[in-house]
């Protein structure tokens, strides 16, 4: 029965009421929804490890945490989400027969907070929506329950997170506080079903530019026998497996002087994403127009992350109407074959980290395909992101978000 039960949740809709049939008769199951209004914040005091760092300039990225951490649980047994509560950043302390440490059953997001340079009270995210959306989805796709909880709740318990522990979000454009929400399966038992339990929990940690010193171009390869994913696949959510597979071919990538993959799929070498982020390429048409076209590997296989900077970059390009911006397949083979006959112009990673990386050399079958770098698109995409996220740039309606 509690096997049949988690598995009939993947094919049922999770919203808040559940109508429940049997043939004598019909029930309505009410879960809750997070909600900000009950957030309760603990008085116990910070963990005396988490110091705010005195120079800067000596962040490593993901190294150190601030004073506290936000935790929801769920709870299919007690009615859904639970209370959410600020409390001091702690060690989890989990069942070891819980099924996200056995099947892989996590997902999480990766966000910033910014602080304006004009304004060092005005802290900002940058399009929160979106995120919330991914973690939906990406839980969803794991089969967990309250995968359809109100995402402006959700929003609203990090801000407060994040209010509460502003004077860690370092100031000057570059610098921001690194916002990790994660859900876990908390389900204490063996046996691959559904979860009836899970945490939400948000961690937060200070970081600097990703480019110290300025844009640092990277050489790919996509020279490996490993793919990162698959349609039908979760190549379109953010879970941990994804991650956990690209450890041994990047090791092996950077041990050959390569920054990171360029992942491809199937016989025709079609290109997906580049290490941990989304790829661009900027190139001249090859029906002789002199048109240009920007152009991204499509959502539509399910392989790929929809990443916010992605979209992002998208909108931008699409809202100045200078060149095409395309979603679609492009492979290896025409991106050597644009390279070679010069048409083409440049390209870059996206993502959240980074916000764009611009690429020099792709290796392919054994040779170097390469890439001027650091174009002008690449810089401008990266000064116009970054001056929306930091409010030097007034940019679209509900992108940069007040706190």
């Amino acid at each position: 029965m509690m096997l049949q039960s988690s598995l009939s949740r993947c094919f049922m809709s999770t919203t808040r009421s559940t109508i429940t049939k049997n043939k004598s008769a019909t029930t309505t199951a009410t879960h809750r929804s997070i909600s900000s209004a009950q957030l309760t914040i603990s008085s116990d005091s910070p963990n005396n490890n988490n110091i705010i760092p005195q120079n800067k300039q000596d962040l490593q990225f993901g190294k150190v945490f601030s004073s506290h951490m936000l935790q929801i649980p769920y709870k299919g047994g007690s009615g859904g989400w639970q209370s959410p509560e600020i409390v001091p950043f702690h060690d989890l302390k989990i069942s070891p027969a819980a099924s996200s440490l056995h099947y892989g059953l996590q997902c999480f997001e990766g966000m910033k907070a910014y602080k304006s340079v004009n304004d060092s009270n005005d802290i900002r995210l940058f399009r929160p929506q979106l995120n919330m959306k991914r973690l939906s989805n990406s839980m969803d796709r794991l089969c967990m329950p309250g995968s359809d909880f109100d995402h402006e709740e959700l929003i609203e318990c990090i801000a407060k997170l994040v209010r509460l522990d502003q004077d860690w979000i370092p100031t000057e454009e570059g610098y921001s506080l690194y916002i990790r929400p994660t859900v876990i399966s908390t389900h204490p038992y063996l046996g691959v079903a559904a979860p009836d339990e899970i945490l939400l929990y948000v961690i937060t940690c200070p970081v600097g530019p990703y480019y110290p010193s300025g844009f640092a171009p990277v050489r790919l390869t996509a020279d490996t026998p490993y793919v990162r994913a698959w349609p039908g696949g979760t190549g379109a959510a953010k879970v941990g497996g994804n991650y956990a597979g690209s450890m041994k071919p990047q090791t092996d990538a950077s041990n050959r002087g390569y920054s990171q993959i360029l992942w491809v799929f199937g016989e025709e070498e079609e290109i997906t994403e580049v290490g941990a982020m989304n790829v661009f390429f900027f190139l001249e048409k090859e029906d002789g127009s002199k048109g240009r076209e920007l152009v991204t590997p499509p959502l539509t296989r399910g392989d790929i992350l929809p990443g916010v900077t992605r979209q992002s970059i998208i909108d931008l390009s699409k809202s100045w109407g200078e060149f095409d911006v395309v979603e679609r397949s492009i492979t290896l083979p025409e991106v050597r074959k644009a390279a070679s006959g010069g048409r083409l112009i440049e390209a870059f990673g996206a993502g959240t980290a980074a916000v764009v990386t611009p690429i020099s050399h792709i290796e392919h079958k054994g040779s170097d395909i390469e890439i001027p770098a650091t174009g002008d698109l690449t810089k401008r995409f990266f000064s116009d992101l970054m001056g929306i996220q930091y409010g030097r740039i007034e940019g679209p309606e509900g992108w940069s978000v007040k706190i």
